[in-house]
């Protein structure tokens, strides 16, 4: 059965089940490398300050993991892009480009981490009992980056290849190293935390490497040399693609980097000292990441189901979709909280026994720190939810409203506040920080997931009556255009003069007339205002998937004959058609902005911000898809200020064209 006719029609239930369990397992076997360590230490004669020494170094490992995943979901969706273009040549661009660049990325961190590890850990959260341990563990573990880097990168690009479990089986490999070197290299060797950061480099390199033998002979594309060339505006997307997913490794750095420090400074003034909260926390963080990556899972898992069924208007399935995981979410959300909250000595002990005084304070933060988790389950799976169907605003509020604005705030604030109550009691104030910002973030989320859906019965996808008109054989004419040049009334002019069709939004409803999709998917500019969020927009699936589609309709109309196109990047996308002509129309700001108004009934100040939003809009569109600047002349055939005026700018784009068609041996016939 055609894959599309599988997301739009088989019963969501047991499509969800099927996309769930890869990323559900995927997420849990890369949890394990950061849970196992200090399952081992804890239970060694280093006790809670082997873990609080590896916990210190967390955040530097997300830092790692920040480029690593942006570069490798970055090259997974480019990848995804390409297969949809059939477009092998880029493929193999993204694969190299991806590598390279991480190469690089690793090399830079490694040699920073190991010159400046000591001060490193010391910033980072380590006392004086501690800052020996943690440096220690951590500087094997950075001499071993490129290898780690460069298997999170390739183990993306292989599930991107259509090869999920041959990427599944390179992890579970590394993992099952690592839990079987641990105990080895800890208690029979005698190595301490050192054996602990062999074990797990070694399972790294040992993951690496059978990551590296599938490159010898992937599904989609083919590796040469040249492939390994940083392509610059290849580099650009894989960025943009993987952005969300770097603020969102950024914001878990910024909450971890944030809880070190604040509980070495208030920790020190307790009765616990800084290394019992920090060992802890590191604990609980890791323990809350096992829960929050089956969420997370199940929502990935959904992606294609909620991306493809929105974009193409299916909104029961939408729906249905949702509902079954935050049901599912929900569940084990709840069961997880409910077990911090009546067994949290259960879990604790799973990472050895400890002192009285360490047990006081881990209870009572496993029970406060985590008592709204499932309200974080949640959050994180709204954020995968809107990042599907191409709501970047909604998408980016749901992912650093709660740890990047609500906990960061309320730690700063209610450790100051408990401190001068009560000397000695300030760390109480992050262990209140983190429910509370559940709470605020949780209904900030629920206020947009409920105005989205009551918005929803709105939507539909557009089943105009249009169809591609047939034409003779002659040039194609493509027209970028400045917004407030007037480009498409000068395009309809030159269609009219040289009688020949004339597409603009005309495409939109072609493009969702023939794939039941929405025009908001295929639009070239996005909602928002936001250069970034506009980058966003167009990463997700659901905008990528009208993308291609239109790409598919602009060629089929290019094949049946002379016309104007306008925008949509058009000019790229037929860059193979021998007989198409490349115009870009462009115009002063006044006269522009005079434009605008007379159009739109805009003031001067906001024809202006419209203006420039409209620009930014089209000129991310463009880079998007073809990588190159939209306002680069190099890129046009030929350049026209409007400001002539509408019908000399016509008059010269149809000599211009006339020209071209008298004198010049064009194929007419398309590519």
């Amino acid at each position: 059965m055609d894959e599309n006719k599988i997301l739009g029609e088989m019963p969501v239930s047991k499509l969800l089940f099927k996309f769930s369990i890869p990323c559900v397992t995927g997420l849990l076997i890369g949890a394990l490398y950061n849970i196992v360590d200090q399952i081992f230490i804890g239970n060694s004669s280093l006790g809670y300050l082997g873990n609080a020494a590896t916990g210190i170094s967390f955040p530097i490992l997300c830092i790692a993991n920040a480029f690593a995943w942006c570069v490798g979901d970055g090259a997974a969706s480019y990848l995804s892009i390409c297969s949809g273009r059939q477009d092998n040549e880029s493929a193999h661009k993204c694969v190299g480009t991806g590598l390279s660049a991480t190469f690089i990325i690793s090399i830079i961190l490694t040699i920073i981490c190991v010159i400046f590890c000591r001060p490193l850990m010391a910033m980072f959260g380590a006392s004086d009992l501690t800052l020996d341990l943690a440096s220690d563990y951590f500087l094997i573990i950075a001499l071993f980056f490129p290898f780690y880097l460069m298997f999170n990168v390739m183990n993306s690009m292989i599930r991107a290849d259509g090869s999920p479990t041959y990427a599944m089986i390179a992890m579970i490999s590394g993992a099952v190293i690592n839990i079987i070197l641990d105990p080895i290299c800890i208690f029979l060797l005698d190595w301490g935390i050192k054996g602990a950061a062999i074990a797990t480099v070694v399972g790294q390199v040992v993951s690496f490497v059978i990551c590296v033998l599938y490159f010898f002979k992937p599904k989609s594309f083919r590796l040469s040399k040249n492939s390994f060339k940083i392509d610059k505006s290849m580099m650009f997307n894989l960025i943009t693609l993987g952005g969300s997913t770097f603020i969102i490794q950024i914001s878990m750095v910024v909450m971890t980097l944030l809880g070190n420090i604040t509980l070495a400074k208030y920790g020190a003034l307790s009765v616990y000292g800084s290394d019992i909260p920090i060992s802890v926390f590191s604990i609980q963080t890791k323990v809350y990441t096992i829960i929050c990556n089956i969420v997370v899972g199940i929502a990935l898992g959904g992606q294609p189901i909620l991306g493809f069924n929105y974009g193409a208007g299916k909104m029961d399935r939408v729906k249905e979709t949702y509902r079954l995981i935050v049901i599912s979410s929900m569940t084990v959300g709840i069961i997880a909280t409910l077990i911090y909250e009546l067994f949290p000595e259960l879990v604790i002990s799973i990472f050895g026994k400890q002192n009285e005084l360490y047990m006081d304070f881990a209870v009572k933060s496993f029970r406060i720190f985590l008592g709204l988790s499932f309200v974080t389950c949640f959050i994180k799976i709204s954020s995968i939810f809107f990042q599907s169907i191409g709501k970047a605003v909604h998408a980016m509020l749901a992912s650093v409203i709660r740890d990047m604005a609500c906990f960061v705030t309320f730690t700063l604030i209610l450790c100051n506040v408990f401190e001068h109550a009560k000397p000695g009691n300030g760390y109480y104030g992050i262990l209140i920080a983190s429910p509370l910002s559940d709470l605020i973030a949780g209904t900030v989320v629920i206020i947009l997931t409920v105005k989205f859906f009551k918005g929803m019965c709105n939507f539909a996808p557009q089943k105009e009556d249009i169809s591609i008109q047939s034409t003779h054989p002659g040039t194609i004419i493509t027209i970028a255009r400045q917004h407030g040049s007037c480009g498409k009334q000068i395009g309809e002019l030159v269609a009219k003069k040289l009688g020949i069709p004339f597409y603009s939004k005309e495409i939109t409803a072609l493009v969702a007339y023939k794939n039941g999709m929405a025009n908001e998917f295929i639009s070239e500019e996005a909602e928002d205002s936001s250069a970034i969020l506009n980058q966003m927009y167009l990463s997700t699936t659901v905008v990528q998937q009208g993308i291609i589609a239109q790409e598919k309709v602009l060629k089929k109309i290019a094949d049946e004959g002379s016309c104007v196109i306008i925008g949509r990047a058009a000019d790229y996308v037929l860059r193979n058609y021998k007989n198409a002509v490349r115009i870009f129309i462009y115009a002063p700001e006044k006269v522009r902005i005079k434009n605008i108004q007379q159009m739109y009934g805009d003031s001067p100040e906001e024809a202006k911000i419209n203006m420039m939003r409209s620009d930014d809009a089209r000129a991310n569109y463009y880079r998007n898809i073809s990588g190159s600047d939209w306002n680069d002349m190099r890129n046009y055939d030929l350049c026209l200020d409007s400001s002539l005026g509408k019908e000399t700018t016509a008059d010269i784009i149809t000599d211009f064209v006339k020209r071209i068609e008298q004198h010049s041996a064009l194929n007419f016939t398309g590519n």
